[in-house]
């Protein structure tokens, strides 16, 4: 009768932390589907991640909150971040509707999930509470196993199935195999001549902005930035600083304070003469 109790009671310690890390896991959660850049998504994601597994463990399923650390938030959310720097994600792509009509197909499944979410839950009845006594009995991965390889092994295959599809499409959409011979350096010099575009190689990131990164322009002599000098995958996903107001304004600060050091001053024409003159 006292282990019965003990298990519909809950202490102080148990109610403080449900309280602090769900609140915790709930604002990761509003976070990863809020965020507009997609590593914050991810992060979010994993920090709720993190808050579950802690919940395993405090419940005594061990091994499955270690699990819930090592696969999901160590594995699959290391993929993720993986495939969104390989990808190259922004907050711009999310804005565009690539296939018509998606929002109303999102929103529609969206009610459906949520209809079938409410109707699970109404229905739900909990008359005899065993707990993780009952369930570990025989040991924690005993019964995980027992669960996985019988009754919820097709719900584990379509999830591996999921995760080889996710592995996949990254190598697929980061890999593009040459189908043509690769051009030689004289024939690429011999196709812009033909072509008349830019005959000599491109030039070099940052020159004369008093910055060599790959995503700041060059400038130009007059200080206007070249687009000739950075990247054309960086300049279609918008990721390139433009500094060219402010390296303007150091070169000209700095040319005052070089004058100011230097004390240069106009050297008249007169002041120069022959050697033969200056001998006599």
């Amino acid at each position: 009768m006292s282990a019965q109790l003990a298990a519909y009671t809950t202490s102080t310690g148990e109610a403080f932390q449900f309280w602090v890390l769900g609140t915790v896991a709930v604002i990761g959660a509003l976070c990863t589907v809020l965020m507009r850049k997609a590593v914050h998504s991810a992060l979010s994601l994993a920090g709720t991640m993190i808050v579950l597994a802690v919940f395993y463990l405090a419940n005594g399923a061990y091994f499955l909150g270690i699990v819930q650390i090592v696969v999901y938030t160590g594995a699959i959310m290391m993929l993720f971040l993986f495939v969104v720097m390989l990808v190259g994600v922004t907050a711009a792509d999310s804005l565009k509707e690539t296939i018509k009509g998606q929002r109303w197909l999102a929103l529609l499944c969206g009610v459906g999930f949520g209809v079938l979410l409410l109707a699970g839950i109404a229905n739900a009845s909990l008359k005899d509470f065993t707990g993780t006594g009952q369930a570990n009995a025989n040991g924690n991965v005993e019964g995980l196993a027992a669960l996985i390889f019988t009754k919820y092994v097709f719900a584990f295959e379509i999830t591996g199935a999921l995760l080889i599809t996710a592995a996949v499409g990254a190598m697929v959409l980061t890999h593009r195999e040459r189908t043509e011979r690769a051009r030689t350096q004289r024939e690429l010099a011999e196709q812009r001549v033909r072509e008349g575009t830019y005959v000599p190689p491109l030039p070099a990131p940052g020159v004369y902005a008093r910055h060599n990164a790959v995503d700041v322009a060059g400038l130009l002599p007059d200080g206007t930035p070249s687009e000739l000098t950075v990247s054309k995958t960086l300049r279609e996903r918008g990721q390139i600083r433009d500094v060219s107001t402010e390296a303007i304004n150091d070169l000209r600060a700095l040319e005052q304070r070089s004058k100011e050091r230097l004390e240069r001053a106009p050297i008249a024409p007169e002041t120069f003469k022959r050697p033969e003159e200056a001998s006599k």
